[in-house]
Order: structure tokens, then sequence, then C-alpha cells
């Protein structure tokens, strides 16, 4: 570890509970577990070019191919892209270069990109200082940059149809909570926390990508750790160069953006994991401590693919029910006399609950068994693992369902039908209330299981589902 300051039943259900208590791995030190959409105007995900079906494939082609084995230096991304390497990070910085120039009739000063993420396991444990376990997605988005010496930004995404949408260009030094709304207010948030922290100056941005938006798979960060690494840039300052503020540090600036300028109370969880995850790693973070540890996800190897399927019912942490949670969580804290439900250990769980008024048991009970989910997930990986881990996704669904109760008709008929079809282990990710859902797959089964989580959508009447494989790829940076 290296310090670093997202019904219908139609399979078994088994018990949410998994294993019993454990002390949190060496790394982290010997103390006891204690176990605790936004941007609809961005465009959605194009067909990938050669080198990006490498990294994710429509389920229908089922081709997913195993990335080389590579070892990063623990806890610092990579670039964007590796030398000599066509990816779809080159695709939408291009885009998002090319339509620069169209709208600005000059080049940008540079390009930077971030990308969208899927949390393996650990939900809603991020603001409880507990643990998570993310990686990155292949789909980016790319903000093209210059400086302009008025002191005023001007932000344009384009969508699916290839226009340009710009926001009302504002004064930086005018910007406070609550002055810009709708999507411009991510782009503009993280302009008002830089410009506090001394990094101010006029921008011109224009934002391209293929990261699905209200999918669950954190658009709207990836949006967000793109501009704040463009106005970074513009200032100078690159990250990971000598003098430059850390990757946590930035993430920590992308989380006070959205919390206090956009009013949205988001963990640390999404914005740590689009700038700081690594190719064929997943990140293993202690939100309280920063720690972090690049653990090998080589999922080709074992056999396996994580699928991913979008249940296209529409996902927002602006929605009451994310807000509702955490307050939840912040009281029942306050009841128990601890800084937050991190330190409520397995073992003090009966007597936690015993404690607290029958609304805030259940959410509690998931908090406190997720981060002991977690740690026994990152224990499996270590020891190489990888189909070991179905049980504690299939236990985490379950407690999200029934304790937390952030599920949804499309996430469950996604999650059990996967089940049914032979999948190891699926789970909701990210926030809930829709958004999307990931199973860990035989490899030669995703076609099959795509195609019957496709049949569960259609005989319901639901949406159909998006779908497609993914592995771990590289965190933010300069594109050109």
């Amino acid at each position: 570890m290296t310090s670093a300051n997202d019904r219908d039943g139609v399979a078994p259900r088994p018990d949410s509970r998994t294993g019993t208590s454990q002390a949190v791995p060496t790394a982290l030190g010997t103390e006891p577990v204690t176990p605790t959409a936004v941007v609809a105007a961005l465009p959605q995900p194009a067909a990938p070019d050669a080198e990006t079906a490498r990294h994710t494939q429509p389920v229908a082609m089922n081709t997913e191919a195993a990335a080389g084995p590579r070892q990063p230096a623990a806890g610092q991304a990579e670039p964007a892209t590796a030398p000599g390497q066509t990816t779809d990070a080159q695709g939408v910085a291009a885009h998002a270069a090319a339509e620069f120039r169209a709208l600005h009739g000059r080049a940008p000063d540079g390009v930077w990109s971030a990308p969208g993420r899927v949390n393996l396991i650990g939900e809603h444990t991020d603001y409880n200082d507990g643990f998570v376990l993310p990686f990155a997605l292949p789909y980016r988005i790319a903000v093209a940059a210059a400086t302009r010496s008025d002191g005023m930004l001007s932000v344009t995404t384009v969508g699916d149809d290839g226009r340009p949408q710009q926001a009302e260009p504002v004064r930086i030094a005018d910007l406070s909570p609550g002055s810009v709304s709708g999507w411009a207010a991510y782009p503009s948030g993280v302009a008002w926390v830089l410009n506090t922290e001394g990094f101010g100056g006029g921008a011109d941005l224009v934002v391209a990508g293929d990261v699905p938006a209200g999918a669950g798979l954190s658009s709207s960060h990836a949006l967000q750790c793109a501009t704040a690494l463009a106005l970074l840039g513009l200032a100078g300052v690159e990250m990971d160069e000598p003098d430059a503020p850390s990757r946590a540090t930035v993430a920590k600036w992308v989380q006070r953006s959205e919390n206090d300028f956009v009013g949205v109370p988001t963990g640390l969880l999404d914005q740590t994991a689009s700038l700081s995850c690594v190719r064929d790693h997943v990140l293993f973070l202690d939100v309280r401590s920063g720690e972090m540890e690049q653990v090998p996800f080589d999922t080709s190897s074992a056999g396996l693919a994580v699928l991913v399927i979008d249940t296209k019912a529409k996902h927002s942490h602006n929605d009451s029910g994310y807000r509702e949670r955490r307050a939840g969580c912040e009281r029942a804290a306050a009841l128990l006399g601890v800084p937050a439900l991190r330190d409520i250990t397995d073992a003090g769980l009966a007597d936690a609950l015993a404690a607290l008024p029958d609304e805030l048991r259940p959410l509690v009970k998931h908090v406190v068994t997720e981060n002991a989910r977690v740690i026994h997930t990152v224990e499996h990986l270590r020891a190489g693992r990888i189909a070991d881990i179905g049980d504690p996704l299939t236990a985490s669904h379950i407690s999200m369902r029934d304790d937390y109760r952030i599920s949804c008709l499309e996430l469950d008929v996604a999650v059990d039908t996967a089940l049914a079809a032979g999948a190891l282990g699926a789970r909701m990710t990210g926030g809930g209330f829709g958004g999307s859902a990931i199973a860990l797959v035989p490899s030669d089964a995703v076609s099959s299981v795509g195609q019957q989580v496709e049949a569960a959508f259609a005989a319901r009447g639901l949406t159909a589902p998006g779908l497609f494989t993914a592995v771990p790829s590289p965190g933010a940076g300069r594109d050109s």
C-alpha cells in the first residue's frame, strides 16, 4: 500500500453474510476490520476501434482478448495512452481536439481525459470511511482546452448527434455555489475550487467522450477529473511531476466541487478511481487513511470476464434516496458515538444494531458487512483465486437490495438472470436506484449469459440493456 491521503426473483438467493470478521490486511495495519448522471448531454459509446476491442467487447462479439501482464508502480496511475499504443483514449481525445478546432478556429493547448469506473465491490462504504475496490473502464471523457486572457470559462460538450451544446460563459472569479445549474455546474465547480486553490485563469473547454451517462459508471466524475487535469495543465501543472498536487489531493478537490458547488453529497470513491486506477488491476482503497494498493485482476488468464449490464434505468446521485441513506449513516454513527460506521466492528455489530432505531439498522448492517466483503475479496485476489470472489459479489447485491434498499426491478432482473445463466457472482454497481450491474462470467459463457439477460428484459417489457465486457484500464492523464 502507498499512502495517497455504484422484484422478480428467478435465481436462488444465498445468505448475505460472507465469512467471519478478519484482520485488515497487513498492508493496512493490524487494526481489526471495522467492517464500514448526470451529464446526459455527453455522447454514448461508439463502436470500439480495434485496440479498444481488446479491452471492451460488445457481448455478441464474445472475443475479449487478454491484455499483457503489467506491473505498475503501486498507487500511481498510468498515462492515458502508452507510447506507441492506439487506444479509445486517443479516439475521444482526437474527437475533442477536432471539435475544439471547428468551434474555436485554433488548436487546443492540450487534451486531457479521464475514465469512467466500475466498482467491483464496496458500495456506499466510501462516505463511511471504509474500503472500496474499483477499476477504471476503457470508456473516457476527454477535455480539449486552451487558455483565454479574460478570466472567462466557456464549456461546450458534443452530444450523440454531433451537435455542440455550449453553456453560457461565466467569469471564474464570480463563480459561487448555485451560480451555474445543469451539466455545466460540474466543470464550473471544478474551476471554482481550483481558483480557490490558486489555479485560476480563463479557459475554453470542449468535451467529448463515450462514458454512458446515467448508467452508474461515473460519467460525471470522469468529466470533473478530466476538467481538473485540463485546468491544471493550462496552469503549467501536470500530474506526477515534482511539486504537482497529488492525485489524492485532486480527487478531494473534485469531491469538494461536487459536494459544495453542485450540491451532491458524494463520497471519494469515484474521483479516486478515475484518477488513480491502473491497467489490469483493481484499486484497494482505505478511504479513511488514503492508503492504496493496486491488486492484480487479470480475469482473462483465469478464463473469466466481467460483464457490465447497463440496465438503462437512469441513475442519479441527485435523487433524494442517496441523500437519505448517507444522512442515515451519519445519524447512526452519531448515536453510536463513533466518527463513522467504519468504526463498528463485525464482533460489535449485534450490540450496535440493538442500540439503534429500526430504520437505521439495515443501513449499518450493510456498511459493516460490505467492508468485510471487500477485505474477503481482496484476500482472494491476492491469492490468485479470482473465481472465488463470486460469492462476495452476490452477497453484496443481496445486502444492497434487502438492507440498503437501493436496487430496482431492472438491477434485480439483471443479477438474478446472470446468476441463473451461469455467472459465478453478480451485483449492482454504483449508487443504486438504476444504473449498471456486473457479473463475473466464464469467458466462453459471455454470449449465452448476455442473451439470457436480454431475453429476461424483453419478457418483462423492459428497455433492452447495454452489454459489454471490460478489463481494468488506465486512469486519468494527458493525451496530447
